[in-house]
């Protein structure tokens, strides 16, 4: 569904930091700019000691950008880059006193996992006896000491995921910076190693920042998302919160799954508003944004708050069943309204769950208090 856009108030660029919370990496004012592109537009952010934050956003979005600024792989074009209390706007990588793990695990196929994981401490110049206690103790940590002699080659994908991970915080940089490490990953590993990834940040409290395209990575990993959208900053905040309380069209479709039915704000209903739109008028919920009698908006409806049954308190639209999927442990609904637009409905699957059929008859309900009111989307 499109509605004509309107003039929004941009979501605030970057949270404050509480009073006492030490800043590991600051952004202050920064772009990038690649001729007559604006690859970052101005960016302000403060990530704090020992957080784990995630720029998502898809591609051309502006994230890996944002990663290469604070690891000195490219310089900005104007704004102030500080990593823990320095000024590192023009500093090179090398002394920014950060590690990276990338994608593609860039580990050397003629090294041993162990060498491969003493290698930084080699350059390093640290004496032989504290490589091998630091490697020891940092294979263990990641539960691959039993395969220390192996190359590479001979390990399976996750494995050499942790392998370039541990090779990153055998020196105990301050900062981790985390290129779409998984992305090779297929999915059961992916989840795996999300999880071991989260473990590890928990026993070191080591600042990390991860780069994804995937919503659900983000959900599961970050204590704050950033949510890139052409550059800038769209939203941010717990994941929780960019889940439940979307500011924009943009962080609403771009996590988790949305229904979202444009109307006319009118008079009435449970907070003293309503919204007129093409199935019907709705009562809605306060809104988080100046608002006014006869200004477009959206309503956002999450699928897993709606049901195919009405009761009482419960507001329903009309429509007919286009399909039913089953995805394991939810059915989730494509409900056809007399406007031809489709609302999807998710339940759980249930063995004694009525089954619906294509071409009947529902009405698709959810109760005023778990719908979100939006401004209408804005063209970036």
């Amino acid at each position: 569904m499109t509605v004509t856009p309107m003039t929004v108030t941009p979501a605030p660029a970057s949270a404050p930091v509480a009073e006492g919370d030490r800043a590991m990496v600051e952004l202050q004012g920064v772009t990038k700019r690649y001729g007559e592109v604006d690859a970052l537009k101005r960016v302000d952010l403060t990530i704090r000691k020992g957080e784990f934050v995630t720029l998502l956003g898809p591609s051309g979005s502006g994230k890996s950008t944002l990663l290469n600024l604070i690891a000195g792989m490219i310089t900005p074009s104007s704004g102030r880059i500080v990593i823990d209390g320095r000024d590192a706007t023009t500093l090179p990588t090398n002394q920014r006193g950060l590690g990276m793990v990338f994608q593609n695990y860039a580990l050397m196929p003629h090294m041993t996992v162990f060498e491969n994981i003493a290698f930084p401490l080699q350059v390093r110049h640290l004496p032989k006896d504290e490589i091998k206690r630091k490697v020891e103790q940092v294979l263990d940590l990641i539960q691959l000491g039993h395969v220390a002699g192996r190359r590479p080659r001979e390990l399976s994908g996750g494995q050499q995921q942790r392998i370039s991970l541990a090779r990153c915080i055998v020196y105990n940089p301050a900062l981790i910076l985390m290129d779409e490490p998984l992305g090779a990953l297929d999915k059961n590993l992916r989840e795996q190693m999300q999880l071991e990834i989260k473990r590890l940040h928990a026993d070191l409290g080591i600042t990390m920042l991860y780069v994804t395209h995937d919503q659900d990575e983000a959900l599961t990993m970050s204590d704050r998302i950033v949510l890139m959208n052409g550059g800038k900053i769209e939203q941010q905040g717990k994941p929780d919160e960019l889940y439940f309380k979307p500011a924009t069209v943009f962080s609403a479709e771009f996590i988790g799954s949305s229904n979202l039915i444009p109307g006319i704000v009118e008079a009435g209903g449970v907070s003293g508003l309503s919204l007129r739109t093409a199935i019907g008028t709705f009562p809605v919920p306060a809104a988080d944004f100046a608002v006014s009698t006869g200004d477009k908006a959206m309503l956002l409806v999450r699928p897993e708050n709606m049901t195919l049954t009405g009761g009482p308190g419960v507001t329903s639209v009309s429509g007919r069943i286009d399909d039913s999927i089953l995805l394991g442990g939810v059915v989730r609904h494509f409900v056809r309204c007399k406007d031809q637009s489709t609302i999807i409905v998710q339940e759980l699957n249930q063995p004694d769950r009525p089954i619906a059929k294509r071409g009947d008859e529902v009405r698709a309900g959810w109760p005023p208090a778990h719908a979100r009111l939006l401004p209408p989307s804005v063209p970036h």
